[in-house]
């Protein structure tokens, strides 16, 4: 479950003022529905991408008996 501001509330604010489980919840997403996306939508898909890619590594380990492999972004 997504706890967070709506895509529409998002699109109104630069990149970097969102953040990283904002931009990492709606990169899923846009994954997901790569497929549906208008042309519009795949380019915000690849500026979230870009916007990640900026701000470096997340996460960075396999996981282990104490924490997820992947970020939990919830």
């Amino acid at each position: 479950m997504y706890i967070g501001r709506e895509l529409s509330e998002l699109t109104m604010l630069p990149l970097d003022h969102w953040e990283i489980n904002e931009l990492m919840y709606h990169h899923h997403i846009f994954s997901q529905l790569a497929a549906y996306l208008s042309t519009e939508g795949a380019s915000l898909h690849v500026k979230v991408i870009r916007e990640l890619e900026s701000r470096g590594p997340v996460g960075g380990d396999k996981g282990g008996w104490d924490h997820s492999s992947t970020p939990i972004y919830d």
